[in-house]
């Protein structure tokens, strides 16, 4: 249910995204911990001399207050809330992809206080440069999840237990199917399902098969404009 109340202080939030707006002001998409992703516009923010001209940065977990009663919010202040987190090379183009998942993805004013740690937590295992894919993955996986889609996997699509050593299609909406019963989706084995169950990347056929399965299905919720970052990040790489 969108929460929409006149003013909220000193709430934890993070910067997805800003644009610039009139002559002197930005607008800022802020992703918060008790309300989801809100936008804002920060008066003057443009000026030499904004106190928030440079506390507006992805990936700080920052204290803001905003007011107003329509959709575009009126931001009055930010303040640092956390430890420094510093992503640097791919970690930094993963940050921006997360950003723009969210941006895509997430309706405005919709809590998701689980996703909101979790995205947290992602971006500090990400500035420690290791394993970015399989945060991706983890992270993916998460948001689809806490934002109502199905992505049942360990139970195929009449509700039986899916086995290692079985081959599936996956279809969106669905889930794991035998080969014969659809010609949709992609093919994966039971293995990989059950390890993402799990949150177990090691293999290198589930780092693969996860892969093309969280592209699959973000293509299929994010419709016909894909995410500028994915590219991106495929010719990094295959992130």
């Amino acid at each position: 249910m969108a929460i929409n109340h006149y003013k909220q202080s000193n709430q934890p939030a993070y910067v997805l995204h800003t644009y610039e707006f009139k002559e002197t002001s930005l607008v800022a998409e802020l992703f918060t911990k008790e309300h989801g992703r809100v936008a804002t516009v920060a008066k003057g923010a443009r000026r030499p001399r904004s106190a928030m001209r440079g506390q507006l940065q992805s990936f700080q977990m920052l204290s803001a207050t905003w007011s107003g009663k329509n959709e575009l919010k009126t931001l009055h202040s930010l303040d640092w809330s956390d430890g420094l987190v510093t992503l640097q090379g791919e970690a930094l183009m993963c940050g921006f992809y997360l950003n723009e998942l969210l941006l895509r993805l997430l309706p405005r004013e919709d809590a998701h206080t689980q996703l909101f740690e979790y995205y947290q937590a992602t971006l500090k295992n990400l500035a420690k440069g290791t394993h970015l894919a399989s945060h991706l993955r983890r992270f993916e996986l998460k948001m689809l999840q806490e934002m109502g889609y199905a992505v049942p996997l360990s139970f195929d699509e009449n509700d039986a237990p899916v086995a290692a050593e079985s081959h599936y299609r996956y279809e969106a909406e669905y889930g794991a199917c035998a080969l014969s019963a659809t010609k949709n989706g992609i093919e994966l084995s039971g293995q990989t399902l059950l390890d993402m169950q799990q949150d177990n990347y090691l293999s290198p056929q589930t780092q693969q098969q996860s892969k093309q399965l969280m592209r699959y299905l973000l293509a299929h919720y994010l419709g016909d404009k894909p995410l500028h970052t994915r590219k991106l990040l495929m010719d990094l790489q295959g992130l």
